[in-house]
């Protein structure tokens, strides 16, 4: 008898357990040094390319949210999980196609990376048919401001890319509720300018939407830093999970 998508084995369990205690243990030391109260930092576990059986064995470590940034790969992992008895909350944390709304909106509880008023309104749409309450969201920021990669644009009053236009389309819409940003720090960018350019738009951010306290910046890579800078949400692939390609 083979076994089933979401079957654990013991020495996978172990590798993620010792993976979560260290992750665990930066983020504990990271506010520690920043002089913030552990619970206010969400660990979001992110499983893309890892199998469903791994988000099973996280939930039962523990771990409440879980990233994927494919539809593809997404959608039957989710349905894997949830039918192993997981339930952990889903964030979408990869660049969306408004085609894909309709399919993100069944099984998400958050979608990170909002960065346009087209993409924000397919989201309520399909948001509005297919669930009985709103959507979380996050607008994903650009920090560096480069218009041809993902994120909404601070301080351009660009009509569907800029900031306060995808964040006042988030917050109008009757199927979303806006939770916050999201921000990748650039590449190339020292960690301290991208984290405290990324700090000065949260606090413009926050002055129009009090409410929206939400911040998922940092991964395996650079969570103190993140941390330091206001994160509350931190999203770790590789320092949880281990190298995909080390995974028989």
């Amino acid at each position: 008898m083979t076994d089933s998508p979401t079957t654990v084995r013991p020495d996978r369990r172990a590798e993620l357990a010792a993976g979560l205690a260290r992750v665990r243990a930066r983020i504990a030391d990271a506010c520690a040094a920043a002089g913030r109260d552990r619970g206010e930092i969400t660990l979001v576990a992110v499983t893309k390319t890892y199998p469903a059986a791994d988000v099973v064995a996280l939930a039962g470590l523990g771990v409440t949210d879980v990233g994927e940034n494919r539809d593809q790969e997404a959608a039957p992992k989710a349905a894997e999980a949830t039918a192993a008895g997981a339930t952990p909350r889903w964030h979408f944390i990869g660049q969306l196609q408004r085609n894909k709304a309709r399919s993100v909106v069944r099984y998400a509880d958050v979608v990170q990376s909002v960065d346009s008023v087209r993409l924000a309104a397919a989201l309520d749409s399909a948001a509005a048919a297919a669930r009985d309450r709103p959507l979380d969201v996050l607008v994903q920021v650009s920090v560096d401001g480069d218009p041809a990669r993902g994120g909404a644009l601070p301080d351009v009053a660009d009509p569907d890319r800029g900031l306060g236009a995808v964040a006042a389309a988030v917050a109008g819409a009757g199927g979303l509720r806006l939770a916050g940003l999201m921000a990748v720090a650039p590449l190339g960018w020292e960690q301290d300018r991208a984290f405290a350019r990324l700090a000065e738009v949260v606090a413009r951010f926050r002055a129009d939407h009090p409410e929206a306290t939400v911040l998922s910046a940092g991964m395996s890579g650079d969570l103190e830093i993140a941390i330091e800078y206001g994160a509350t949400h931190v999203r770790v692939g590789s320092a949880l999970l281990g190298m995909r390609s080390t995974l028989r």
